[in-house]
């Protein structure tokens, strides 16, 4: 039986992939009391003591805004961690899929990005996780990286999804971004991706290397975050959360600034990892409508 290190277990990715993970084997799942990724002897303890025949990282330092003054922090969890990883995995023969983001990318281009274009991040946390896909890829052979973007779950903190719904009840008027343009990503879709690209990594594929390098994974579909949530919104409604919210405001990237700047266009690509998994991504309003009804569910 495989066994699987996986990190940031109580995230809102980490969770799903606990589930979706275990069917391949036995999952060891791990957060920041068992191995807190700013500490490099730790997370190297953990994998000399569990010995793992395959790695997902599905742990990141993500507030965006606070990696502009907290650039060592980020860097620590984002670049050296994910280095480390790699470099254990490679020690041990084992492999390693890791999770970055759409935010290496400048937000300069009209058309999606594919797994090729130039990486340019315009933030420090862009910047902190190029930096770990580059530790990875001069560190280990056996590797996958997996990009996405704009990450939302049931489980889990704070999300954008969540964010809207708790303001939607509060407010009567929202003011929401229409300038930025990307796709979202339920997390039990990546976590699904993830899973099925886990099964086609066996020891015999890993020593021949048939799967590595570099896909983007997102749901199917753009939007910029003003449509995302007047999405979350009309589908929230039509369940029954209790919303008082009445307008949704577009506004300009100017008029809502904040200390990171953001790519104003980040969609990815996903015709690469779409010929692995032998079909498209669900598109992201039957995503989010099934991660609602999920919520909601779970609120009753």
């Amino acid at each position: 039986m495989k066994r699987i290190l996986l990190t940031g277990m109580t995230g809102q990715l980490g969770q799903e992939l606990q589930q979706a993970l275990a069917p391949l084997g036995e999952v060891i799942g791990v957060d920041r009391k068992t191995m807190d990724l700013a500490q490099p002897a730790m997370i190297r303890q953990v994998i000399v003591d569990v010995k793992p025949d395959l790695i997902v990282n599905a742990s990141a330092y993500t507030a965006v805004d606070r990696a502009e003054t907290e650039i060592e922090l980020a860097n620590s969890i984002n670049n050296t961690a994910p280095t480390i990883m790699a470099e254990e995995t490679q020690r041990l023969g084992g492999f390693l899929i890791h999770v970055s983001t759409d935010y290496i990318f400048d937000g300069q281009k009209n058309t999606p990005y594919h797994e090729e274009d130039p990486p340019n991040p315009i933030n420090a946390y862009g910047q902190s996780k190029l930096l770990g896909e580059e530790g990875i890829q001069k560190t280990c052979e056996r590797h996958l990286i997996l990009r996405t973007a704009w990450i939302y779950g049931a489980k889990g903190k704070g999300n954008f999804v969540k964010t809207i719904l708790k303001l939607g009840a509060e407010r009567e008027e929202l003011r929401v971004v229409v300038d930025q343009v990307g796709a979202s990503s339920w997390a039990r879709d990546i976590a699904g991706a993830i899973a099925q690209l886990g099964r086609q990594i066996t020891l015999e594929q890993a020593q021949k290397f048939p799967l590595k390098g570099i896909y983007h994974f997102t749901n199917s579909g753009v939007a910029s975050w003003y449509d995302f949530a007047v999405a979350i919104l009309e589908e929230a409604k039509q369940l029954g959360f209790p919303l008082k919210v009445q307008r949704v405001a577009p506004i300009t990237t100017p008029e809502y600034p904040t200390p990171a700047k953001r790519p104003a266009y980040s969609v990815l690509s996903t015709k690469k990892i779409s010929a692995v998994l032998g079909t498209y991504p669900p598109h992201w309003r039957k995503s989010l409508r099934q991660m609602l009804k999920q919520l909601y569910a779970e609120k009753l």
